[in-house]
């Protein structure tokens, strides 16, 4: 049977399990449209609930803030290899991975922990490392809020919060799928996945696994990648009121010899530039490595405790260990002739988080009006201790053409073996109201408030000395809320403007602060304006939103201009943009989706050390921060099993330093993939990445630069049944 892709003009009972609600209300079917002759992603998807813009189960278009979400069909239909691919989906949002800061993300101006990232609505407060990317088979989709969104999920999230949400077993279908790919630089992927009910009757047992194995040489020398994925769950209808589910995930990556970065030609100044010639050579020692072993556990229970109330517990533990052995930095001599390097460290992290999150959901009416409200508690332990061993000197200087890449135990003074560096020890709890009212049958008032109790005590496991004691600490005590206003112009378009505000650390993340990070410290705060608009056009056949934001954040960490060797919490640093998103059937078998960001960011008050002198950089952009980013999907049905896309994505060019005199160009990616489908849902792909074999960079350094992928070229195999 042919699929058909179905869009829904209304909201079907969305909150509360379906059986339920029949057994005490008659069921009223929503208004359907038959588009398309094939399922296409779903568009914006205004209209389905996001759990990462808000706690009480409304949709994007309910809600007063920018709220994307990337499905598993866009996923698939984009060829998202990872997570971070998946962001490239998100309006405004730019993301690499060079290992020693892997979950590095840019949004709205801010960078690294300023932009929270959680697996699940859950947090390890070590985004920019933890967050590394994870091969996307296991995930059903990624949700993002922008801007100020601390109210939503604690510290962090000053320029955006951003979900990875995993696939969990569904007792309303069974289903086997299954993935095989093979592509440039020797990459593969073999990937299954099953969704099976196992009992029938009162109560019911639903099985859901997912595996999937990917290797590559990578596209650098000597560069070589493994990984294992998997995301297992069981859920047990105990009856129309009472569910648990149980859901393991477990991770494990290694990379041999990983690539860290590309040299920068001297002198360094003004834009920066490579020898292309030498674009994938890889100056790591021959045994470098990174390794990760990453184990999730989660426990949902949810209750109805009436047809208006429902009670939801998650208990959550989260256990990973990094490894790195790497040679991490390379500069050019002064003639260009040879390459230094230097940098030597070896490193492990061991953190675990234990926590539970209990919440309660309730939809009421006040004065005759519907109101819904979410009360939540929440307690968070986290733990990780930093074994650090590093060699700043130079190990050696090479030819750039023909070198010997050496071992990593060869370079004086580094031995095997772990010592502690500190163990940061970190437990937060958290108090949580929101609350939606429709004032009048047009408008609506959305409000949120947390309060966080953050204790933060550091045992430090070296010699102390008055900079680095034995044992120090802080606490730290943020309240952060929202209030927002939605209203209804017509079915199909609102108007709305939001009031938000978040707080971080001023320096760093506090699972690994030092001494110095915690001293007189407070968190900082942002806050922020944003107004916007959310609407369909055309009879339904496109779909739209504008968002226009100010971002201003407080209090970060600034060197002092009278003794630049100390730090004062007076800075500033602000935003100014808008983001556009739209998607719209051309015609009903052309698809057109894009977005489009700006985005004027700015030290309003930041002083850098200079050579101990403390030097202005007020009025300067925050380094990897692009002014613009726009992406555009095409998709069309040639005839009735094939199919053809493209895709082009703009990346404005960055500054690499804060005294902005390092830049990096600006960069256009292409791509495009042809479908052919072999039987019902079995499809043959052929897709291409960079068509233009564009030498660009990711993330840019004060003397390196972390390059994308060079052109590639993959065929895949997709089967569901």
């Amino acid at each position: 049977m042919k699929s058909i892709f179905l869009r829904s003009t209304g909201v079907l009972l969305l909150c509360a399990p379906v059986s339920y609600v029949l057994a005490q209300n008659a069921l009223e079917l929503p208004t359907l449209e038959v588009i398309g002759s094939k399922q296409y992603p779903a568009g914006l998807q205004l209209d389905v609930p996001a759990e990462s813009g808000s706690r009480l189960d409304i949709t994007p278009r309910e809600t007063p803030a920018s709220v994307s979400v990337v499905n598993r069909e866009q996923i698939s239909a984009r060829g998202a290899e990872n997570t971070q691919d998946i962001l490239a989906s998100i309006p405004g949002v730019t993301a690499a991975a060079p290992p020693g800061f892997a979950g590095f993300t840019s949004w709205r101006g801010f960078t690294g922990s300023q932009v929270t990232q959680m697996f699940n609505g859950i947090t390890v407060q070590y985004d920019a490392i933890a967050a590394r990317p994870v091969d996307s088979w296991i995930y059903d989709r990624v949700e993002a809020i922008g801007g100020a969104s601390s109210f939503l999920n604690g510290s962090g999230g000053v320029g955006g919060s951003i979900n990875y949400i995993s696939k969990l077993a569904d007792p309303a279908q069974s289903f086997i799928d299954g993935r095989v790919k093979y592509g440039s630089f020797d990459s593969r992927e073999l990937a299954f996945g099953l969704n099976q009910r196992l009992t029938e009757g009162q109560v019911r047992n639903t099985l859901r696994l997912d595996v999937s194995q990917t290797n590559s040489n990578g596209y650098v020398d000597r560069e070589e990648r493994s990984a294992f994925t998997s995301a297992l769950s069981l859920r047990t209808d105990f009856s129309e009121r009472l569910s648990h589910t149980l859901a393991v995930e477990y991770q494990n990556e290694q990379v041999d010899s990983p690539y860290w970065g590309t040299p920068v030609l001297q002198p360094i100044g003004g834009e920066m530039k490579i020898d292309q010639s030498r674009r994938f050579e890889n100056y790591n020692v021959e045994d470098g490595r990174y390794e990760q072993r990453v184990r999730w556990l989660r426990s949902i229970t949810e209750y109805w405790l009436s047809e208006q109330t429902r009670l939801r517990n998650t208990f959550y533990h989260y256990n990973a260990q990094r490894d790195y052995r790497n040679l991490e930095r390379y500069t050019y001599t002064p003639d260009n002739s040879q390459i230094s390097r230097s940098a030597a460290l070896l490193q492990r992290h061991d953190q675990e988080v234990n926590g539970d999150r209990v919440e309660l959901l309730h939809n009421s009416r006040l004065f005759d009006r519907k109101s819904d409200w979410s009360l939540g508690l929440d307690y968070s332990h986290n733990v990780q201790t930093r074994y650090p061993r590093s060699i700043s000197a130079v190990f050696d200087v090479v030819d750039p053409e023909n070198f010997d890449p050496g071992h990593f135990y060869a370079i004086p003074g580094m031995t095997p073996g772990h010592d502690p560096q500190r163990s940061n020890e970190l437990n937060t709890w958290a108090l949580y109201l929101e609350n939606r009212t429709e004032l009048t049958d047009r408008l609506a008032l959305l409000t949120g408030l947390r309060h966080d109790w953050i204790d933060l005590q550091v045992t430090n496991h070296q010699t102390p000395s008055a900079t680095n004691p034995a044992e120090f600490g802080q606490t730290y005590e943020p309240t952060t809320g929202r209030i927002g206003l939605v209203y209804e112009l017509t079915p199909a378009a609102n108007v709305y403007v939001q009031y938000s505000t978040a707080a971080d650390p001023p320096a760093g993340v506090l699972t690994t602060a030092s001494f110095g990070q915690t001293q007189d410290f407070d968190l900082t705060t942002g806050e922020q304006w944003e107004v916007g608009s959310k609407f369909d056009f055309l009879q339904g056949r496109g779909s739209a939103t504008v968002a226009l934001y100010q971002i201003t954040r407080k209090d970060l960490a600034t060197n002092d201009p009278n003794n630049p060797g100390e730090t004062l919490p007076v800075g500033q640093q602000s935003s100014t943009g808008i983001e556009l998103a739209g998607s719209l059937w051309v015609t009903q078998k052309l698809l057109a989706e894009g977005n489009f960001a700006w985005v004027d960011a700015e030290y309003d008050e930041f002083n850098d050390n200079v050579a101990g002198v403390a030097v202005s950089r007020a009025g300067n952009s925050p380094s990897n921060v692009p002014d613009k980013v726009a992406n555009l999907w095409l998709t069309y049905d040639v005839a009735p099993r094939w199919q053809l896309g493209m895709d082009t994505r703009y990346v404005a060019s960055v500054y690499a330093d804060a005294a902005n005199t390092l830049s990096v160009p600006s960069y256009t990616l292409f791509g495009a993939f042809v479908g052919y489908e072999l039987a019902e849902d079995t499809q043959l792909s052929l897709r291409g990445r960079n068509l233009t074999d564009e030498v660009y960079a990711r993330q840019a350094g004060s003397t390196m630069l972390y390059l994308g992928a060079p052109r590639s070229l993959e065929v895949a195999l997709q089967t569901r049944f």
